[in-house]
């Protein structure tokens, strides 16, 4: 096919209605008669001032020999060629062919300018005469001072994720353009990734954020992205209200918090294993000690549940339930003793106790045990700092010897007669410690009515009477 007939259908093409696919393959050589050249991408959009590749193949009938090759803008012959771009000033010191003379046409174009938009081709020249060839259409360059950004990027993701951004522009870069990613308005350098993607593997929490994208070497920045990192229930932690001490009868307020995203609207509260109230809030109105455990909350969002650490409730509250313990029965004999112990429920425990005796107002002991010695009715009282409380009174009964008065009334009279005065008191006393003494054990007198002399066996106690009485003073009574 000669130059002129070729010349003719190729502007016929352009200017004839659209024909099939078909016959446009025949006519531009992709497949006729294995001639052809192919572009990839057939369009390209680059920044002022940036480096463009223009990626090319051809092909040829085997046994032809490739004698020249180069790249033309312009469908009209000079002395019966097209011009070679690698002659023209405009061109010479920044066009670099990177092809060979076989199947690669490749070339870059370096420093673009706004008037390098244009569409380009390739024409190759074979050892036959009269087969050459053109690749038209060619390879459309568009070249543009200003252009937009845009983040792509999905709306919400949950931790763990694999997320990728893409910086989009309203023209195609496909030269080696170097993005820069920030996040909150920080430049990413932590983070090297290919072309114009970032990919964040595994996101976290830390990962949500405002993010953008812009082109090294230009002013132009994208509209801010955000990133919406979604998560369960983390750091879920328990407040309680006051802080300080809590006493019986006050109102407490039991708060739960925690980071989530979004934002947790199910909490229940645990008391020990049991579940007690629902909501974030937990109010107790006049606490008692029934309400001291430990306490935990639950928060829950779409993602997941998490529990707080347990925190404890401890309720002080004054001594109550005082009682009095007595070790035996609280009847004794004159000289014996009757021990009390007093105990009580409070929170702290009491450590101070008094002991009062009924219708007495000062206290008879203290501690928390005591020895009764004599009879009545007694009571304990518990303090601790915040009250105190007394206890129900118990009776102790004390009983006298039987014939322990006879006996000091004859043995007065006695010695009275015999000595008198300071004398006689001094035996008396010496002569009832030592019928003491004897009598192991106080015998209680069946009979009321029985002599008392013989219940005490007094011919004996007469004679030790008398024994002792001699010790005393050893003159002989006279005779009446």
């Amino acid at each position: 096919m000669s130059y002129n007939t070729m010349y003719f259908m190729l502007m016929w093409v352009r200017t004839a209605p659209a024909l099939p696919l078909v016959f446009l393959l025949m006519i531009h050589g992709v497949s006729s008669d294995d001639w052809g050249v192919s572009y990839s991408p057939s369009h390209i959009c680059a920044l002022k001032d940036s480096t463009v590749t223009m990626n090319c193949s051809y092909t040829y009938p085997t046994g032809h020999q490739i004698k020249n090759v180069f790249w033309t803008k312009i469908l009209e012959k000079v002395n019966y060629e097209f011009p070679d771009l690698s002659n023209d000033p405009e061109y010479s010191q920044r066009l670099q062919y990177l092809g060979d003379k076989q199947q690669n046409c490749t070339v870059r174009l370096s420093h673009v300018t706004l008037k390098d938009s244009h569409e380009y081709y390739f024409r190759f020249i074979t050892d036959k005469a009269g087969k050459k060839w053109i690749g038209h259409p060619g390879v459309t360059l568009t070249v543009t001072g200003e252009f937009a950004l845009q983040v792509e990027s999905p709306e919400r993701v949950t931790e763990g994720d694999s997320v990728r951004l893409t910086c989009k522009s309203s023209c195609t870069l496909t030269d080696r353009a170097t993005f820069i990613w920030s996040r909150n308005s920080q430049p990413l350098t932590e983070r090297r990734d290919r072309n114009n993607e970032l990919l964040l593997q595994s996101v976290r929490r830390e990962d949500a954020g405002r993010y953008s994208c812009a082109v090294h070497g230009h002013h132009h920045i994208s509209p801010d992205v955000h990133l919406n990192v979604m998560y369960p229930p983390k750091s879920v932690s328990v407040s309680i209200s006051p802080s300080g001490v809590i006493v019986e009868g006050d109102s407490v307020t039991l708060s739960c918090s925690s980071d989530s995203n979004p934002p947790a609207l199910n909490f229940s509260w645990f008391k020990g294993g049991t579940i007690v109230r629902s909501g974030r809030i937990y109010s107790i109105s006049k606490i008692s000690s029934d309400d001291s455990g430990e306490y935990k909350c639950r928060s829950i969002n779409e993602h997941g549940p998490k529990y707080s650490d347990a925190v404890t409730l401890n309720v002080m509250y004054s001594p109550r339930s005082v009682s009095v313990l007595m070790s035996g029965s609280g009847v004794i004999v004159e000289g014996d003793s009757v021990i009390l112990s007093c105990s009580s429920d409070s929170n702290p425990p009491a450590l101070n106790f008094s002991w009062f005796k009924e219708n007495e107002t000062s206290a008879v002991g203290s501690g928390q045990s005591f020895s009764a010695l004599q009879s009545g009715r007694f009571y304990c009282q518990a303090h601790n700092q915040h009250g105190s409380q007394r206890s129900d009174a118990v009776t102790v009964t004390v009983h006298a010897v039987r014939g322990f008065s006879s006996v000091a009334v004859g043995v007065s009279a006695g010695v009275g007669v015999l000595l008198g005065g300071a004398s006689g008191a001094f035996v008396m006393y010496i002569c009832l410690t030592k019928w003491m003494k004897r009598r192991s054990a106080v015998k209680e007198i069946s009979d009321p009515t029985e002599d008392t002399y013989t219940a005490l066996e007094l011919k004996s106690t007469t004679s030790d009477l008398y024994d002792t009485l001699t010790t005393v003073d050893p003159r002989r009574p006279e005779d009446s």
